[in-house]
């Protein structure tokens, strides 16, 4: 379950909400996305010490923007937050257009990056100290704060040489807008095929779509369209759209009655999605009928 950006000066309180209703659900995690509202990591932090049990997780923080020690650091911290085993971080690269025209760095060399500031993160996140002096990231730290457990690292990642590098790294990868094919054919082969070849666990692979249960799925279809329709622009999504074969984002969302949704769930699962994140999108009695159907599933 992906947990609701929310704006205002009570938006940590209605986030501990959604967090507390997604564990009473009965839901395994909940994801918060990292993009311009609340830091993920710091509303994490005061919900998840909130509300107990349930896995929260980053679906992505972008690497670009801060140092791997500083991104370490504050994991490490809300990981004591939120206690043992229940923070799974999520990280990625973001896109050009964010990274250049919104923060003004360089989004050269995109794979090179990822791969030193891993070099970087990882240790750190271990309780190791970092030693690195890469092309991109430099590092000569050691963390001082209490590190109780190892925080996973989840990459998100689309490309062969992404994926490669979350299954020889990580603990797998994070996908959105991603579809069943590409998932089968494309992203679970390749991932899982490098995480053997290094003699690692099978990838974790957690999958993020929209989700809408409604009797009137072309009325839903056009809001996905309308509410996902920037995705399409992105140059990455955009590859796996074209590679999935279908028009554009919305083609991508879980849309029709519960047997339909269910069926398309079933495939994803038979596709090797390991964990599956539904991501909301509609209102009114659809959004109730939603929520109802994605809790039978877990009760």
């Amino acid at each position: 379950m992906t947990l609701d950006e929310h704006d205002g000066p009570d938006a940590l309180p209605r986030l501990t909400d959604d967090l507390r209703r997604a564990n009473d659900d009965g839901f395994a995690s909940a994801w918060m996305s990292h993009i311009f509202g609340m830091d993920a990591l710091t509303a994490l932090a005061v919900a998840g010490a909130r509300v107990p049990d349930i896995e929260v997780g980053t679906a992505v923080v972008p690497t670009f923007p801060r140092h791997p020690a500083a991104l370490a650091q504050q994991a490490r911290t809300t990981a004591l937050a939120t206690g043992p085993g229940r923070l799974t971080l999520g990280v990625g690269l973001s896109h050009r257009v964010i990274v250049e025209d919104f923060y003004g760095y360089s989004f050269k060399r995109p794979l090179r990056h990822m791969d030193e500031y891993l070099s970087v993160l990882l240790p750190l996140l271990e309780g190791r100290p970092a030693s690195f002096s890469g092309e991109t990231v430099q590092a000569q730290i050691r963390l001082t704060g209490p590190c109780e457990s190892r925080v996973p690292v989840l990459l998100a990642a689309l490309g062969p040489k992404m994926l490669r590098l979350a299954a020889e790294r990580t603990e797998g990868t994070v996908l959105w807008m991603t579809g069943p094919a590409t998932v089968r054919d494309h992203v679970v082969p390749v991932i899982t095929a490098a995480a053997q070849a290094a003699g690692r666990p099978a990838p974790r692979v957690v999958c993020i779509l929209p989700v809408g249960v409604t009797s009137d799925p072309e009325s839903a279809y056009a809001r996905a369209a309308t509410a996902f329709r920037a995705y399409g622009t992105l140059p990455s999504y955009r590859a796996m759209i074209d590679r999935e074969g279908v028009a554009g984002p919305a083609d991508l969302a879980l849309i029709g009655d519960e047997d339909t949704v269910a069926a398309q769930l079933d495939g994803l699962a038979k596709a090797g999605v390991t964990d599956f994140v539904a991501l909301g999108f509609l209102t009114g009695a659809d959004a109730v009928r939603t929520r109802a159907f994605l809790t039978s599933l877990v009760t």
